[in-house]
């Protein structure tokens, strides 16, 4: 085989791992950073530098399957004129981003929001003042894996099935009904060669033929009854959930056991919520350190406010003695000094939406609680359940000087903006992650490779006098999107090789994003980031061109030299 054919070619292989004999690698062909057409742009050569992508789960995706099967290749001629629009391209794009190097540390803005308006701070417990260590994921999965087995008489088998970390993320949607876990766009658009039943992809073709296409409905992903269809991992919290849900299902295909999707589904929800009083037992004063990290800038974050006269209060679904362990181990035996007002089993998102459940003061001593009428907060004291509009009431607050955080869009924060007024926080934990990885070298030679291949493209379109090759335009701009849905693919590994990034798909921010976008204010990798910025500070958001304010080609060839 020629070199020039070589480098057109993407095979996809497939290999079996016994990470718990069942989970599946896969392995794709040794390709130069530049693949296909632009491989042979850059060099006409194979180069000794290889990518190689590498997963647990082996994808089946038609469109990845790059054989061509009837091209001449040999008789391409490339001008020199385009080689040089690629590096000057790729050059060009490669310096601005490395002239806008993100800050992981950094507090980013959807809307604008004036701190020094900001009379009360409020926050959720897990996963925004608590941060865990991903040792508790380990232990909600072998917890429910346990629970499932001996309550609802799961196959023994199932002990051979350890949590994956790196298989699912946050905001990937689980189709109930058919037993699918999807990654979907802020259009309802599914990313194809991200549909999963267990642990192996979906082709596109079986995706289509699921679904009727690649969209799907708003009242599939948000029936308006009380049946969904679709559950979507908002939090953390569900990610071992469903890789305990993937590793059942493999189970039970591997093994040829009959099952239904729904009956698998509801008995691992079932299991893993069960054992929530167990693990909040369990994380004691004596073990809340293998779970809980200590963030020393936490104590100092919650002064400031203090210091500047700042109202703080805690609503949190957890219990009060969960919540005073990690508290303690995190800030101090006089954690409760700091917040005006603390509310544990607040049932949210119902703490929000019902109008009419009454507040009642929870003895901590005892662990019981009063059957008297609240009539107003004292501080140092602990209440639990009630409602925001009694909040409000009480306490005379008003909505838009208060700024809450929380790390669960729905349950957190969508209600508070769309019906309350209030300012919304975003905790993100992954965001921290992510940010290094667009900040990385591998991520910026990817990218920049994959926005000169766009520009080529951009270019194709509109001006076909810089090709001279006997094969038809057409099937050179082909050859070109392939190249791209390489680069696309290795850029999107870069995150997670099943998923890619929680905030985007290969061209559109995913459905998580949008809904973050509209329902915070600001978001942000961990609380303490704020430290960054004075407590007067205004966060403006940047003003992003509109698809109409900048026409493509994103540059023009007078912008560059090409030498």
């Amino acid at each position: 085989m020629s070199p020039i054919k070589y480098l057109t070619i993407i095979r996809l292989s497939s290999s079996v791992s016994r990470q718990h004999s069942m989970v599946r690698k896969a392995s794709m062909s040794p390709v130069t950073s530049a693949s296909g057409l632009t491989a042979f742009i850059l060099s006409g050569s194979l180069s000794s530098n290889t990518v190689r992508f590498a997963s647990t789960i082996r994808p089946m995706i038609d469109h990845r399957d790059f054989e061509l099967k009837n091209a001449d290749l040999a008789s391409l001629t490339i001008s020199p004129e385009l080689k040089n629009r690629y590096f000057s391209y790729k050059r060009h794009f490669k310096n601005k981003i490395k002239e806008n190097r993100i800050d992981p540390n950094g507090v980013f803005a959807n809307n604008e929001i004036d701190l020094s308006e900001i009379k009360v701070y409020g926050f959720d417990y897990d996963y925004t003042l608590a941060v865990y260590k991903e040792s508790l994921h380990y232990l909600i999965y072998n917890l429910g894996r346990d629970e499932l087995i001996s309550k609802y008489k799961y196959p023994q088998g199932i002990l051979a099935f350890n949590y994956i970390p790196d298989f699912a993320i946050r905001g990937l949607h689980y189709d109930i009904e058919h037993g699918l876990l999807t990654k979907i766009d802020s259009f309802h658009q599914i990313q194809l060669g991200c549909v999963y039943r267990g642990f192996t992809a979906l082709s596109d073709d079986e995706v289509k033929q699921t679904y009727g296409g690649c969209y799907i409905s708003q009242s599939f992903i948000k029936p308006e009854d009380d049946h969904p269809k679709m559950k979507q991992l908002n939090d953390l919290f569900s990610v071992p959930e469903v890789c305990l849900l993937a590793n059942v299902t493999e189970y039970f295909i591997r093994n040829k056991i009959p099952y239904c999707p729904e009956i698998l589904f509801y008995d691992v929800q079932s299991a893993v919520q069960s054992i929530h009083p167990v693990m909040h037992k369990m994380l004691d004063g004596d073990r809340i350190g293998d779970y809980l990290e200590k963030r020393p800038e936490m104590i100092e974050f919650l002064h400031r406010l203090r210091v500047a006269r700042k109202k703080m209060f805690l609503i949190t679904n957890s219990p009060y003695d969960f919540v005073d362990c990690g508290m303690k181990f995190m800030i101090g035996d006089d954690w409760t000094d700091l917040f005006d007002i603390i509310i544990v089993r607040a049932r949210k998102p119902k703490f929000f939406t019902q109008s009419h459940r009454p507040f009642r003061s929870y003895q901590p001593d005892t662990d019981s609680h009063t059957w008297e009428e609240v009539t107003r907060f004292d501080k140092g004291k602990v209440y639990m359940e009630g409602t925001v509009r009694k909040l409000l009431e009480l306490t005379g607050w008003q909505g838009n000087n208060i700024l809450y955080f929380g790390d669960q869009i729905y349950a957190d924060l969508a209600d508070l903006t769309l019906f309350h007024g209030w300012r919304t926080g975003a905790v993100i934990g992954e965001l921290e992650k992510e940010i290094n990885i667009l900040n990385s070298e591998e991520f910026i030679e990817a990218i920049s490779e994959l926005q000169a291949v766009q520009q080529l493209i951009d270019e194709r379109q509109r001006d076909t006098c810089l090709l001279k090759s006997s094969i038809q335009n057409e099937d050179v701009l082909h050859y070109l999107f392939r190249d791209r849905e390489a680069l696309r693919i290795k850029s999107k590994g870069l995150f997670n090789q099943q998923f890619g990034s929680i905030f985007r798909t290969h061209h559109n921010p995913s459905y998580f994003s949008r809904r973050l976008f509209r329902y915070s204010d600001i978001y942000m990798s961990h609380i303490t980031n704020l430290l960054n910025y004075s407590v007067n500070h205004i966060f403006c958001p940047r003003r992003g061109s509109l698809p109409h304010e900048k026409m493509s080609p994103v540059i023009t060839v007078r912008e560059l030299s090409f030498d």
